[in-house]
């Protein structure tokens, strides 16, 4: 709270040149009540009025951008993906549009942008953990060449329950990449990776929790995945939840990250300004220096450190935590295309959603598993549109 308070008052230094009366409407996955919060006060303190939903409004970046495109009265829109936002920069969407902004920082996000349209913040991976102690490997290392191998890996997993989610499409990500066909009509997926990925769903544990930490950290499972930002975080009040708590973040006492040959797939999460022709030309200025301020290193670093993210922004980054230096495999050419592992994936991700769904991937009730697919025999014509309603 000390440091939150000591933040706010740096951040109030610049309100006078920020104040205006217009109330900046924001649209973003990133949204739980405590980021809301957070972001709500240390805006107010820097002259800024915004109207930004919690989780219990809505959640994911489907429904964000889904609003946003409805209400037609957004202003900013952050976090998504660069699924997400290729769809927003290229007009996907009808009511939606991302004005020309540069903002004074583009030089210092590396690769994470849209040049003239919008710009990383923070950049996320997908982690696969694992506890070293009685409760897990009792001393034994985990090293695979690909995600899949877990599924033979002999120990214990917890797997998500439904198809839908940034964090669940990212973890499928992660297993289909050592699976890529570009000749495949099964979505660019050979058929031999969803049934690596079938068997990921039906040996692994479903717990009823949202996310794999809890599981893990309880002693539920083995081997886990989670998602690299708030990690530490979880780590550090595991014993509120676990009578047999992880131990320890940055160096690690009964826990590790399983050591995988292909990487992980990372993401980054964009800031954009939208269209709104209710604005006037001043109030779209303002609109601009919100977002110009908010992916400012001194913001993102504040940012960063309460709810332990990693910068896009490289003037906010002090040391680089050992989550983020692990290889990203979302960047790798596609061998047979001229596409990174993430245009290939957003080339794709519709497709695979189709799938899992239309086929009854991620079963939430561990009682009455659907029955395996007949792979031999499948229409993945049909399987890769949408389900009938």
């Amino acid at each position: 709270m000390k440091k939150f308070l000591c933040a706010l008052l740096l951040l109030s230094l610049a309100s006078c040149a920020y104040a205006s009366d217009y109330v900046i409407r924001i649209y973003s996955n990133s949204n739980s009540s405590e980021r809301v919060t957070w972001l709500k006060n240390a805006a107010k303190a820097a002259g800024f009025t915004i109207n930004m939903d919690d989780s219990t409004v809505y959640k994911g970046d489907t429904s964000a951008i889904q609003l946003a495109n409805e209400n037609k009265d957004g202003d900013v829109i952050f976090g998504l993906n660069e699924v997400r936002w290729s769809q927003l920069v290229n007009g996907d969407y009808e009511n939606i549009r991302v004005l020309d902004w540069t903002p004074s920082w583009a030089d210092k996000v590396g690769e994470y942008k849209y040049p003239g349209k919008a710009y990383g913040l923070v950049i996320q991976n997908i982690l696969m953990l694992y506890r070293k102690d009685s409760l897990g490997t009792n001393g034994k290392e985990l090293h695979f060449k690909h995600w899949a191998d877990l599924v033979n890996s002999g120990f214990k997993w917890f797997r998500q329950g439904r198809v839908g989610g940034t964090t669940n499409m990212n973890i499928n990500n992660a297993m289909l990449y050592a699976f890529t066909d570009p000749t495949s009509p099964a979505g660019g997926i050979s058929v031999e990776g969803w049934k690596t990925l079938w068997k990921y769903c039906a040996n692994g544990l479903y717990t009823g929790d949202s996310y794999g930490f809890d599981p893990l950290n309880r002693g539920d499972v083995q081997v886990s995945t989670f998602y690299s930002s708030s990690l530490y975080g979880n780590i550090d009040a595991a014993a509120q939840s676990s009578r047999s708590p992880l131990k320890g973040t940055i160096d690690p006492e009964n826990w590790a990250l399983v050591e995988i040959d292909d990487g992980t797939y990372y993401i980054a999460e964009y800031i954009g300004v939208l269209d709104n022709p209710r604005r006037t030309a001043e109030e779209t200025e303002h609109v601009k220096k919100f977002a110009e301020w908010f992916g400012s290193a001194e913001v993102q670093r504040e940012w960063s450190e309460e709810f332990d993210s990693y910068p896009c922004n490289s003037d906010a980054v002090d040391s680089v935590p050992p989550i983020y230096a692990i290889k990203n495999c979302a960047l790798t050419k596609v061998a047979g295309t001229d596409m990174t592992y993430a245009e290939y994936v957003g080339a794709h991700s519709s497709q695979w959603t189709n799938i899992m769904t239309n086929l009854g991937f991620y079963w939430s009730d561990n009682a009455n598993p659907p029955a395996e697919p007949d792979w031999d025999n499948l229409d993945w014509a049909t399987l890769t549109q949408k389900p009938a309603k």
